[in-house]
């Protein structure tokens, strides 16, 4: 099976630094990368989040990626899991 690279880094690497900054900046405190999920939904009932989360994520999206949302509810597909997530950034990451 092909790996999928991000910059030279692979792709489980990439995620577990996308769960750290989650971590950080949606100060989840106590919560390690580990603890979370790459499949498990990160809204309802997988990791919990709400929508003021949302807002911070896309935030994160902007400035650490360069990817902006155009539409606050095109966030619901992106932010399915880490997995999504980290595909999503992958393919949209300005250079």
């Amino acid at each position: 099976m092909k790996k999928t690279y991000y910059n030279s880094i692979d792709m489980d690497t990439f995620k577990q630094e996308l769960k750290a900054e989650i971590i950080r900046v949606l100060n989840l405190d106590g919560m390690q990368p580990d603890d979370i999920n790459d499949a498990e939904p990160l809204f309802g009932e997988g990791l919990g989040l709400d929508s003021i989360d949302a807002l911070e994520l896309i935030v994160l999206l902007e400035k650490n990626y360069g990817i902006k949302l155009e539409k606050p509810e095109d966030g619901k597909a992106v932010f399915q899991s880490v997995n999504v997530l980290a595909d999503y950034i992958t393919r949209n990451r300005k250079k």
